[in-house]
């Protein structure tokens, strides 16, 4: 085509690396569908559990590299569907931690089945996998210093 512009090599792998998670992210989606929470509830569940009684939606949004503010809203809308509470800190008063309910539990069970997940992952061997995370920390890694965040998430 006349007057196109050279390939950019970089951005067709970006692209790549878009479309893959978009497709991964579709699947996961469609079979969280069945326990009534999205993607980013159950990645919430999940730090509650993992954090236990120091969950805060500071630290939640570290994790999830979000907003404070987005991650807040999020949480306020699963504490109204029961999923999580948050509990005033008993030493800092201006402090509010986030606790798993029952009903969260059980949906946050559920959602560790991540079949889906499992399924499309063992499309590569072991090896590759090992090498395809060890790309995406220093693409993520990179990423984070090109915007100027020296954090890491602790998981994975």
């Amino acid at each position: 085509m006349a007057g196109s512009l050279p390939r950019d090599e970089d951005y067709e792998l970006w692209v790549l690396l878009h479309q893959t998670t978009d497709a991964i992210s579709k699947a996961r989606g469609k079979e969280l569908t069945k326990y009534r929470i999205s993607q980013m509830q159950a990645a919430v569940l999940f730090i509650v559990d993992v954090l236990g009684n120091k969950a805060t939606v500071s630290e939640i949004a570290r994790w999830l590299l979000r907003e404070p503010h987005s991650v807040s809203g999020l949480v306020t809308r699963m504490e109204r569907e029961g999923l999580v509470r948050k509990v005033s800190d008993l030493h800092r008063k201006n402090l509010v931690r986030v606790a798993i309910t029952e009903k969260g539990r059980q949906a946050y069970y559920q959602s560790t089945k991540r079949e889906s997940i499992h399924r499309i992952i063992s499309s590569v061997t072991k090896q590759k996998r090992q090498r395809l995370a060890l790309c995406l920390r220093t693409l993520r890694d990179t990423a984070l210093e090109e915007f100027g965040i020296d954090y890491r998430p602790p998981f994975p």
